[in-house]
């Protein structure tokens, strides 16, 4: 709309800024001002030329006026839903990053502890799946209100994503004590709140939290910092059971990157060449050799020698132990294949630890099937030692999986008998060929009563199943005597051999 807006303007002192605007500026004028029509409320953005006459007088202004309600509350919108989250209308993680930054401030400003929380509904995913995706918005939104009801008004509740929430407690006080006493009365309150019980025609469930706390202080101080460690304290907290809080930890940080930093070099240790494979004789009554378990160890160029009760779990929590189980398995084939080429090795036998992931891949058989065929390893010169674990949970796929393995000529050795949760059901039903002593019990011989009576009853109940026994973990004459006495003739322990690099065992072997 083109006008000489300057003759509207009424107000003196407006009507002075303009003209200098105009005249003695750019010549150029921008406002926006709120123009009100009865009941009506407009924003109005104004813009204006000024005007001169021939000898260069300032003799106006020609100007736009231009509504601009719909442009502000579209850019308000925008704005709330860069920190606000839509579905519980709390502070998303970009505002409580921006919350954080200045809590952090005035901790350090006001030497005062502040407090940075953490929570996550214990199996959300179960509600979802049982119950469906708007039942769990539904619960979502609840728990965002209860949340807000049950913090102090200077406390910054937000939702992160997901199921998981936290929340800023500010101006806790400067005694490190007494501000963690606060913090845990209200993660106690907080835990007692959010507990929700959700119930339809065909489904009732019990909703809970778990809760990971740092404390400004005893945290690294930046808010990325503080949410990583308030984040560890949560996953602490589900570890220890769900349904309760824990305080970050400085001590489990440094276990926990420990960890991750292992975990790394795990990942590269393959491929530069760090895994190694031992061989332990196993040997008969008369001391003659009949094989050797294989072992994995790890020589890390700067920690040395791994031990495997450290890496072996791990390998196993991230899986990594499936592609590990293939290439021990594979070098076992090869070895095997090399035994058979001179008439003194071709009787020996390699026994073969395979860790329950791999024992449950899809085409388990298939590759030992093909590992076979490529080295021409004899398959009756190989036996895998499975553990109670690979059974436990699906008994008939790991029947069908080892009477596959079987009719190649497999043996199955069960190790770590009687340590777990040992059940004399599948021993009768599953294909297995040897039980083997676990060297927790033979420590202990023969001076422990109870060791004494569980050794000689899986001795016995080996021989009653038709199953050859072999202790491991021997080291004394003693103990040797007492198993041979009580019907165990094939040994495997340090008073025979200890594990052997595979070069240094063939050496052995032919000396």
């Amino acid at each position: 709309i083109g006008f000489n807006l300057f003759t509207q303007l009424e107000d003196d002192t407006l009507k002075e800024a303009v003209r200098s605007s105009l005249t003695h500026g750019s010549g150029y004028y921008e406002d926006v001002y709120r123009s009100v029509t009865g009941n009506k409320s407009t924003a109005v953005r104004a813009l204006m030329r000024g005007i001169q006459d021939e000898e260069g007088g300032f003799i106006g202004g020609v100007g736009l006026v231009e509504d601009f309600s719909a442009r502000r509350d579209a850019e308000a919108l925008i704005e709330y839903q860069a920190y606000y989250d839509q579905l519980t209308e709390l502070p998303n993680r970009r505002l409580l990053l921006r919350r954080l930054e200045q809590a952090v401030a005035n901790c350090r400003r006001h030497d005062h502890v502040e407090a940075l929380l953490f929570f996550d509904l214990d199996d959300f995913k179960r509600i979802n799946d049982s119950l469906g995706h708007s039942y769990g918005d539904q619960l979502l939104r609840e728990m965002a209100a209860r949340l807000q009801r049950n913090l102090r008004t200077e406390d910054t509740p937000a939702r992160l994503s997901g199921d998981e929430f936290a929340a800023v407690l500010e101006r806790l006080g400067p005694d490190l004590g007494d501000a963690a006493l606060i913090v845990e009365r209200i993660a106690a309150k907080l835990l007692s709140v959010l507990q929700h019980s959700l119930s339809d025609n065909a489904h009732s469930l019990q909703v809970t939290a778990s809760i990971g706390i740092s404390l400004f202080p005893l945290g690294h101080g930046s808010p990325e910092a503080l949410m990583q460690e308030a984040d560890m304290a949560l996953n602490q907290a589900k570890e220890a059971g769900r349904n309760g809080f824990v305080f970050f930890d400085p001590v489990q940080q440094r276990l926990q990157r420990s960890r991750m930093l292992l975990e790394l070099d795990m990942r590269e240790a393959a491929g530069r060449g760090q895994f190694q494979l031992y061989c332990q004789r196993q040997v008969d009554a008369q001391g003659a050799v009949l094989g050797a378990e294989v072992l994995l160890r790890w020589e890390h160029p700067q920690r040395g020698m791994v031990s495997p009760a450290e890496f072996i779990p791990l390998a196993e929590d991230n899986r990594q132990i499936i592609a590990i189980d293939h290439w021990v398995l594979e070098s076992a084939c090869l070895q095997l294949s090399r035994f058979a080429e001179r008439p003194e090795t071709q009787a020996l036998t390699l026994a073969v630890n395979i860790s329950t992931l791999q024992f449950r891949e899809a085409d388990f058989v298939d590759q030992v099937r093909q590992m076979l065929d490529e080295t021409g390893a004899p398959p009756h010169r190989l036996k895998l030692e499975v553990t109670e674990g690979s059974f436990l949970e699906r008994p008939d796929e790991a029947r069908e999986t080892m009477l596959a393995l079987k009719a190649l000529g497999i043996t199955f050795a069960l190790d770590d008998f009687g340590t777990g949760f040992s059940s004399l059901a599948y021993l009768n039903r599953l294909p297995l060929d040897q039980l083997k002593i676990d060297q927790s019990f033979v420590s202990d011989l023969p001076d422990d009563p109870a060791s004494d009576s569980i050794v000689a009853s899986t001795i016995a109940l080996a021989h009653s199943l038709g199953l050859e026994v072999i202790a491991e973990g021997v080291e004394s004459e003693a103990q040797r005597a007492w198993l041979e006495e009580h019907g165990c003739l094939m040994f495997q322990g340090y008073l025979f051999g200890r594990p052997q690099p595979l070069d240094e065992f063939e050496t052995a072997l032919r000396d």
